[in-house]
């Protein structure tokens, strides 16, 4: 008997084998650049995090605006956080658990503190458009040598792109080096493609936020969106 299985159907099983787990957290106030301390300060709660390649952790990004207040802009600035506001983390479902030991922990973020409550797992999501925040890129690169970058990053993935916009560059501050950084939305992906996008991530970083991808509603200006 000759049984071939479906090339779609293993990528699909293959990206339901990552989830984003969702905290509640209680935090009023976090610096706008937090990608360092948040990321070393998970992986202090939990050590093995550093270690499995394909975990990556979504920067707390807060409202886009709301009641006149608009998003600040300047490195030195502080996020308003709502109680709305969660912690993600993108993981394999088997670390899931594992993971929960973040809850009732209170975190040192940068001076600030942050404190854990209850999770709740959440699937990566079928779409068609997809939008990173952070995407790694070099400073002296133009739009164009980002987008052939990330073309060709996305060639090794075998994902075809048909569109690609990026947005607003972002500078992340750690303890020995500045890395610079892109936003990029991703349309007209088919939904297996924006599976296995979302499970592998593009580039390096995910540890401090990086290439991670999130469901998009539409097309529209990533240039007003940080």
């Amino acid at each position: 008997m000759l049984w071939e299985e479906d090339e779609q159907e293993e990528q699909i099983a293959l990206a339901e084998t990552i989830i984003d787990l969702n905290f509640g957290i209680e935090c009023k106030t976090l610096p706008l650049d937090h990608a360092y301390a948040l990321s070393t300060a998970i992986q202090q709660a939990l050590p093995w995090f550093a270690e499995v390649e394909s975990a990556g952790l979504h920067l707390i990004h807060g409202a886009e605006s709301g009641n006149g207040w608009q998003r600040p802009e300047a490195p030195d600035s502080l996020l308003h956080l709502s109680r709305r506001t969660r912690l993600t983390l993108r993981l394999p479902r088997s670390y899931s658990a594992a993971a929960q030991a973040l809850c009732g922990k209170t975190l040192d973020v940068g001076g600030y503190s942050l404190k854990i409550g209850q999770a709740s797992e959440k699937p990566l999501q079928k779409t068609e458009v997809l939008f990173a925040r952070h995407v790694l890129c070099e400073p002296q690169h133009s739009e164009e040598v980002f987008l052939q970058t990330v073309l060709n990053n996305l060639k090794k993935l075998n994902i075809h792109c048909r569109k690609a916009m990026p947005g607003r560059s972002h500078a992340l501050q750690t303890p020995v080096q500045t890395l610079f950084t892109r936003s990029l939305m991703l349309a007209d992906l088919g939904f297996e493609d924006a599976l296995l996008l979302q499970q592998q991530g593009l580039g390096a970083g995910r540890k401090i936020g990086c290439g991670l991808f999130i469901p998009h509603k539409g097309i529209r200006s990533v240039t007003s969106t940080s």
